[in-house]
């Protein structure tokens, strides 16, 4: 969608081609009516909790504040949206219904914006918003459609704020949007421009960060299951094929192991899917852990805590349906929000139920799939435009590996930085190759090192790496073996620039002393 947006200067303005306008003493229809809700003579003040568009009127969620103090939330139906927050003087002149008259001096500034503060909102700043409804206002003839959409805001100092738009294009209720403040009445829509639409990715991944666990917890407990567990067939051998499928670090050293444990990571499955690869699914993470999922279901108790429907969700949020609503708001673009983090932090569940019973590892297997959909969201979100305008591709993964009796997270972050078109032409005419940047990080837990992280950028054949190591004798250990660890990388034929090791963890926000050199090197 192009185009610009204009924030009308007095609310309410001219009335809709379809429905009138709000005056005093208008009837709501209460969808379940309440008689005695409010007494003969009385009134009560409500407050707009929600707004939501239908077919033929509005829907509205008020809170009630009654003569007594208590507090009630009743719905209604409108012909006429109120922004969120509306204050509102109510009467009941029947069971079915409530009377209104419209108290600007209530609503303290808390009804929808005539005017953006350039205080707050200076020209350039980025607005997010969703859209809560659209109307055809009435129009002369011979002149431009103009419709009329009530914007909630989801970023800013104006958080929560409802904004009142005027635009010659419809906005789809529901739908996501970003748009550029131009002036204290003017927006200008941002495109697209190829990329996902950030907010819904950030939105998903702090909903999924929020029920993930650690892929150890689930492997940790599928191996401690007594061999006389009573379980069906079918399952024990899904489990049984899960752990004997994973590498040892000694076997991800070999490129054809890590290549398939990379493919298999559960990162890649919504794209296999989508590209009709399902022959290629048997030994992804993720797909093994929906077969296994959809074997434990069964045998959970109807009366369980954690339902088959709560199971279910997770497995419909992990298909291509779930990518398809996540990357599908077209038309709008937002600023590119902060990182996800990396690496995710180890995160179990509440104990206080029996570890072997199948209704705790089917909450373990479904929060082990919101893990790893936590790290294909961090991916996307950390995708896009550099502020130079370079491309940048980031893949976050996670493959656990057996280390003797235990099983060890690895976390890999690949990232890909390709020339922007400017770029790319200003180098045609210099006729220089524009190399691709990689930059790669590992964190892992292995005993007895404790944790490490691993940071190396990769230009031209020329490797810079950084290591850190949390414990003294870790670190003292691999600066000891640095001097082995650059031959090998030399004979491996790159060329090594910087390579360095310290204890504690990495820097976070801004640049790395890696990234920093790497600047500096190729400025």
């Amino acid at each position: 969608m192009k185009g610009d947006m204009t924030i009308p200067p007095v609310l309410p303005a001219a009335p809709t081609a379809v429905r009138p306008g709000i005056t005093g003493g208008e009837t709501l229809k209460l969808l379940q009516p309440l008689p005695g809700l409010i007494g003969p003579g009385q009134s009560a003040q409500a407050q707009v909790l929600s707004l939501k568009q239908g077919d033929a009127a509005f829907q509205l969620l008020l809170r009630l504040t009654l003569d007594s103090g208590r507090q009630t939330n009743v719905q209604v139906s409108s012909l006429q949206p109120l922004p969120l927050g509306t204050l509102l003087a109510v009467s009941q002149p029947g069971p079915g219904s409530l009377a209104i008259s419209l108290q600007q001096a209530l609503s303290n500034g808390v009804a929808s914006l005539t005017r953006l503060d350039p205080q707050q909102l200076p020209a350039g700043s980025l607005l997010q918003g969703k859209v809560l409804t659209t109307q055809l206002l009435a129009q002369s003839a011979g002149q431009p459609a103009v419709y009329r959409s009530m914007v909630t805001l989801l970023n800013s100092a104006l958080n929560g704020s409802t904004l009142t738009l005027d635009s010659t294009q419809p906005l789809r209720v529901g739908s996501l949007l970003s748009a550029q403040v131009q002036d204290a009445q003017t927006l200008n829509f941002v495109p697209l421009s190829g990329r996902q639409d950030q907010l819904a990715v950030a939105q998903q991944l702090a909903m999924q960060q929020g029920r993930q666990a650690s892929l150890e917890g689930l492997l940790s407990a599928l191996q401690k299951l007594p061999a006389s567990n009573n379980m069906p067939d079918a399952l024990r051998a899904s489990i049984d094929k899960l752990l004997a499928g994973l590498p040892t670090p000694a076997e991800l050293s070999n490129p054809k192991t890590l290549g398939a444990a990379l493919l298999n990571s559960g990162a890649f499955l919504e794209a296999r899917l989508l590209n009709g690869q399902t022959q290629a699914l048997a030994p992804d993470m993720k797909a093994t852990l929906l077969r296994l999922i959809a074997q434990i279901l069964p045998g959970v108790p109807a009366n369980s805590a954690f339902t088959p429907a709560m199971a279910a969700s997770s497995q419909a949020q992990a298909m291509p349906t779930f990518v398809r609503n996540a990357l599908g708001m077209l038309g709008q673009v937002s600023a590119k929000p902060q990182p996800g983090g990396f690496p995710l932090p180890k995160r179990g569940l509440p104990g206080g139920e029996d570890e072997d019973s199948l209704e705790h590892l089917l909450k373990l297997a479904a929060a082990a799939i919101s893990r790893l959909q936590s790290h294909q969201l961090s991916s996307l979100e950390q995708s896009g435009r550099t502020a130079d305008g370079n491309l940048l591709t980031t893949w976050q993964l996670e493959i656990p590996m057996r280390n003797a009796h235990d099983v060890v997270a690895l976390q890999i972050k690949f990232q890909r930085e390709d020339p922007g078109e400017k770029q790319a032409q200003d180098t045609a005419e210099s006729r220089e190759v524009k190399d691709q940047l990689w930059r790669v990080e590992l964190a892992f837990d292995l005993s007895p090192l404790g944790p490490l992280h691993v940071q190396a950028q990769l230009l031209r054949g020329n490797l810079s790496g950084q290591l850190w190591a949390q414990r003294a004798s870790t670190a003292e250990l691999i600066a000891s073996q640095l001097g082995t660890l650059r031959q090998r990388l030399n004979d491996a034929g790159l060329s090594v620039t910087d390579l360095d090791c310290h204890q504690g963890i990495p820097p976070q926000g801004g640049h790395t002393p890696l990234e920093q050199r790497w600047v500096d090197e190729t400025a």
